[in-house]
């Protein structure tokens, strides 16, 4: 039996840990593959996949500190050149790959970037076009976010002023490239939503390289626009570049020359329409007119215009026949009424207790007024009041006397 030391398992790992680290070329790799089993661990900000082609697959990990440079996000199937060192995990004895830097293999990272972060707002809905807002037809006051010494600027000025140079142009100077940008961008338009209120914003730069444009590819920026309440023209680059501002925005123009033409109405445009208005609005009024004369100088030639006594006295003639009318029919009601008072009156005078003492009778009252009904409620020596037509009379009861 062999008498060599037995290692421990851990020590045997440990050992090929130690070999792999030592290796010069495996600790400064560059592997070429395809992503799979990839795991995006949010808590920790780690990434964790595999990478494999059509003979084998290796273990990966990318720590955070890395990751978080990337200008995109690793997805399945995505062909990549990553950078790194192969090194083992004591625990499980597995070597894997330790990520440092990654790159896609045959297409940008920032074109990448690109495609991710617009398919992602496209999702949400900042690229709807019910979202979008109308540009004002005549605005009065213009802002400008742009840097205040680039070509963009003046041209954007030299159109604004042959066109439209009574709207009032405001710029607020922004960098528009490096890292510093998005948040000059961002502040651009707040600044027009409160301190400086404007009718429309104009948001670009001149052409450059896709690194150069990067700035209107920021997410913040874009949702920055998205909430702006102000109408927003994107023009950024040349007519055949495009950033996700302007998808975001409410209209794209393909240079800021063309933001310029797009914003603000041409004056010798705005002068022939406002002529042609004026011309049907003399033609309707005239019109009017024609027809007020036509129709006045008709009444003008009627028996009443011709003689206003005539007129007078039909208006008299019809006054007093109504003024007639209305008198007979108030004698009339009255009448009536009068009529239906005395048969009431006399009604009720037939059924009055008085009529009957009239006619020689008087009623039996008690000491209180009540009326006295039958003798059973009388007794000799009660004295009684006798209520007669014209007053009332004492009187004393002497004897009761029952009918059987």
């Amino acid at each position: 039996m062999d008498k060599r030391p037995a290692l421990t398992v851990t020590g045997l790992n440990e050992y090929i840990k130690g070999k792999l680290d030592s290796d010069p070329l495996l600790n400064g790799v560059l592997v070429k593959g395809e992503i799979s089993n990839f795991v995006n661990h949010y808590k920790t900000g780690h990434f964790y996949l595999s990478l494999k082609d059509e003979g084998g697959v290796i273990r990966a990990i990318m720590f955070r500190m890395n990751a978080q440079r990337l200008n995109f996000i690793p997805e399945n199937g995505m062909k990549v050149i990553c950078s790194g060192r192969v090194s083992s995990y004591v625990k499980d004895g597995q070597y894997q790959l330790y990520i440092n830097d990654m790159q896609p293999d045959g297409v940008g990272a920032l074109y990448i970037a690109f495609e991710q972060l617009k398919k992602k707002l496209e999702f949400e809905g900042l690229f709807d076009p019910a979202r979008k807002k109308p540009l004002p037809k005549y605005p009065k006051r213009v802002g400008i976010i742009t840097s205040p010494t680039g070509a963009a600027v003046r041209d954007m000025i030299h159109v604004s002023a042959r066109r439209f140079p009574l709207a009032e142009l405001v710029l607020y100077p922004s960098l528009v490239q490096g890292e510093g940008a998005p948040a000059q961008l961002i502040a651009g338009l707040e600044c027009f939503q409160t301190l400086c209120p404007v009718d429309v914003i104009l948001l670009g730069r001149g052409g450059g390289s896709l690194e150069e444009l990067w700035a209107f590819n920021d997410e913040a920026l874009a949702r920055a626009i998205f909430r702006c309440r102000i109408p927003v023209i994107s023009a950024v680059g040349h007519e055949t570049d495009f950033s996700i501002s302007d998808f975001v925005a409410d209209l794209r123009a393909p240079t800021p020359s063309a933001a310029a033409e797009i914003a603000l109405p041409e004056t010798g445009e705005v002068k022939r329409k406002l002529g042609n208005v004026l011309d049907r609005m003399a033609l309707v009024t005239g019109g009017k007119v024609e027809r007020a004369r036509a129709r006045l100088d008709s009444l003008a030639k009627t028996r009443q215009m011709q003689n206003m006594m005539n007129l007078v006295d039909d208006r008299r003639m019809a006054l007093s026949d109504l003024s007639y009318r209305m008198e007979t029919s108030l004698e009339k009601n009255l009448s009536l009424k009068r009529s239906r008072f005395l048969q009431e009156a006399a009604r009720l005078d037939a059924l009055s207790p008085l009529a009957v003492l009239t006619r020689g009778y008087a009623a039996l009252l008690d000491e209180s007024g009540t009326a006295i009904r039958s003798v059973k409620t009388l007794a000799p020596e009660t004295e009684v009041n006798l209520r007669l037509t014209d007053g009332v009379a004492k009187a004393k009861i002497c004897e009761v006397k029952e009918y059987e």
